[in-house]
């Protein structure tokens, strides 16, 4: 089964990429490995103006496989987790998501590295990964760059899960609309007002140009996190633990080691 569905909206400017694995559009190896041949595919679509990700069903995300959170796995699903966001950082194509339901860890990350995120009602947004013993090492970069300091702190050391509402409140969310049908026609008019009248190149350049700083940090200091988190963290018992606890579905043990 595939894992992404991939259609072309606008007269083939837009792209829709669609998470789709008939749950939770769990972000594992597969669904990486399918993202990253469609958005290798577009570096020659000089036509492209915007790349739209969205999850099928009620849920954008739940995040990225707890399973390749194991030891054993980590390094790898960083690894390609990680390329993901290199890729669109060199694309440069202007990206969205378009947000209902569950958008948490490495869901919310994909969601952070675009540049516009639009949400309904039915939005929770977070990142939970220290509730299994672990942090996120791309929203670590994201978050602070997006919203500040301290309210990315509050999220990724509590891992707590905010809705809707203190999303946009909070600057995280660019427009909330009230259901999924007012989203879709939300997003559909925002990009015939605001991104098709525009030259795919000049979208690019501006892309570029305003993540300056931004590409800079990511390109810097995710080889430095993917370090922390494959050497460090994955070499402690409560990191290992907390990943099994939740496989095992019962509650953690922590040493504090």
């Amino acid at each position: 089964m595939e894992k992404i569905q991939v259609s072309y909206l606008f007269e083939q400017s837009v792209a829709h990429i669609l998470l789709n694995d008939g749950k939770g559009n769990v972000l594992d190896h597969l669904m990486m490995e399918e993202m990253q041949k469609v958005l290798y595919s577009f570096s020659g679509a000089n036509n492209l103006k915007l790349i739209i990700f969205e999850g099928a069903g009620k849920h954008f995300s739940f995040g990225a496989s707890v399973e390749e959170h194991q030891k054993d796995l980590a390094a790898a699903m960083l690894r390609s987790f990680h390329q993901l966001f290199y890729t669109l950082r060199d694309l440069s194509i202007p990206t969205l998501a378009k947000i209902s339901g569950q958008c948490l860890g490495g869901g919310l990350e994909l969601a952070l590295m675009c540049d516009f995120m639009f949400a309904d009602q039915t939005a929770k947004l977070g990142q939970p990964e220290i509730i299994l013993g672990v942090f996120p090492p791309p929203a670590s970069i994201l978050l602070p760059e997006k919203i500040g300091l301290a309210r990315a702190e509050e999220l990724i050391i509590t891992g707590k899960t905010i809705g809707a509402e203190e999303a946009k409140n909070i600057g995280l969310l660019n427009y909330l609309y009230e259901d999924k049908t007012a989203l879709e026609q939300g997003v559909n008019e925002w990009i015939i007002q605001n991104i098709l009248p525009k030259s795919a190149s000049s979208l690019r350049y501006a892309t570029k140009a305003v993540r300056i700083k931004f590409n800079h940090i990511l390109s810097n200091f995710l080889p430095q996190l993917e370090q922390l988190y494959v050497n460090n963290l994955m070499g402690t018992h409560d990191a290992n633990e907390g990943i099994q606890s939740f496989l095992e579905k019962r509650k953690p043990q922590w040493t504090n080691n």
